[in-house]
């Protein structure tokens, strides 16, 4: 199977459930966007990589990094490798010099593992398919079956049933426009229940 490149386009807090973050994949080379929702310690850790900050201790994904590199363990790629009723799944890819091995781990720790191995992320076109975003010019077109994601529980009901369908369709179209894809998720599947009912 062929694997899809990602890069992080964005990190930010979750519109929709508190205490959570939206982190952002964008496929290289590519049109499609790829949103999950991850826990805020992660988004701490995967933000504090990127903006090369220092915290005055040690957090436990540069502690992994130290261990491996005390051990000349190197993480070559991450793979988020499956969606699985809105759970991503993610495996890290590691090598000690001898042979190479794969380690099962949440997407968002693979993430913040990824950015300090300074390694690549990808992933498989069933998974953008399935739960992508699409960028057409400045207008943004959620792709087929999108289900909102989350990595440890299940996604919270929203309060957009008692919009009417004209008025999903332009928070739909806010929601897009302000890159808030988590928020623009729960609104197409909304629509998508009531035009299938």
């Amino acid at each position: 199977m062929k694997k899809l490149k990602l890069d992080i386009v964005g990190l930010s807090y979750s519109q929709t459930q508190t205490g959570a973050y939206a982190l952002v994949l964008g496929e290289v080379n590519g049109r499609r966007r790829l949103p999950i929702i991850i826990g805020a310690f992660e988004a701490q850790a995967i933000a504090i990589e990127i903006e090369k900050m220092t915290p005055s201790r040690p957090l436990t994904h540069d502690l992994f990094k130290a261990f491996a590199d005390a051990y000349n363990i190197s993480v070559n790629e991450v793979i988020i490798y499956n969606l699985v009723d809105g759970i991503f799944y993610a495996k890290l890819i590691c090598n000690d010099g001898k042979k190479n091995m794969e380690i099962d781990a949440r997407t968002s720790d693979a993430i913040a593992l990824a950015v300090r191995f300074m390694c690549p992320i990808y992933t498989y076109e069933f998974i953008l398919a399935s739960a992508g975003i699409v960028i057409e010019g400045n207008d943004f077109v959620i792709i087929d079956n999108l289900e909102t994601v989350n990595e440890a529980t299940p996604t919270l009901t929203s309060n957009y049933s008692a919009i009417s369908l004209d008025e999903l369709q332009i928070k739909l179209q806010e929601a897009l426009n302000e890159e808030a894809y988590e928020k623009a998720a729960k609104i197409r599947d909304e629509i998508t229940k009531r035009k299938s009912s």
